[in-house]
């Protein structure tokens, strides 16, 4: 654990290279993967209210088609939403930072507000979003016991994003994590 936090950086520079797909899958366990019978998971949640929905963009990562894909923590499964590679549209709707489309994959988390909400009110989006910076860290420390390299991005255009990932009308997309090797 102690080198993976020694080795943790914002990477923002990309090989031209695949991830793998067992590689991606270590991310996204790390990310939102379940840990117990009880369905609890990697990064604390509220109320164990898990508001958080994964999104990916995978654009070089072996064994897997270029194209958008929502991840199901209980089943560790993707599912496709919608095809293609659309890693440049979402490095402009992050304000232009081109080096976005270089990631190999791009985690995007985004948000349902009333399962905290519901139990929390106002206070909820607070959850929400500190519960996000659980998950960002865990990406982050796998990536780097992988030998990748990530950083979070907050700043998009929302509305962009959310039809970019054809997200559901609840979703609120909280932050993208780009991949890949440094």
């Amino acid at each position: 654990m102690e080198a993976a936090l020694h080795e943790r950086r914002s990477i923002r520079e990309f090989r031209d290279a695949a991830l793998t797909l067992s590689d991606l899958s270590q991310l996204l366990w790390a990310a939102q993967g379940v840990t117990s019978p009880s369905g609890f998971r990697t990064a604390p949640s509220a109320g164990a209210l898990f508001p958080l929905e994964c999104h990916l963009l995978a654009g070089r990562v072996s064994e897997l088609a270029v194209a958008v894909y929502r991840y199901d923590p209980l089943r560790h499964e993707l599912s496709e939403t919608a095809p293609g590679d659309r890693r440049a549209a979402l490095a402009l709707a992050a304000l232009g930072q081109s080096w976005i489309a270089a990631a190999s994959a791009i985690l995007v988390l985004a948000a349902v507000d009333r399962r905290t909400t519901g139990k929390y009110g106002e206070r909820g989006i607070r959850y929400i979003h500190i519960e996000a910076g659980h998950v960002a860290q865990n990406v982050y420390l796998q990536a780097a016991a992988l030998g990748l390299g990530t950083t979070i991005v907050g700043a998009f255009s929302d509305d962009r994003v959310h039809e970019l990932l054809e997200m559901n009308s609840e979703e609120r997309p909280i932050c993208l994590l780009p991949v890949g090797h440094p």
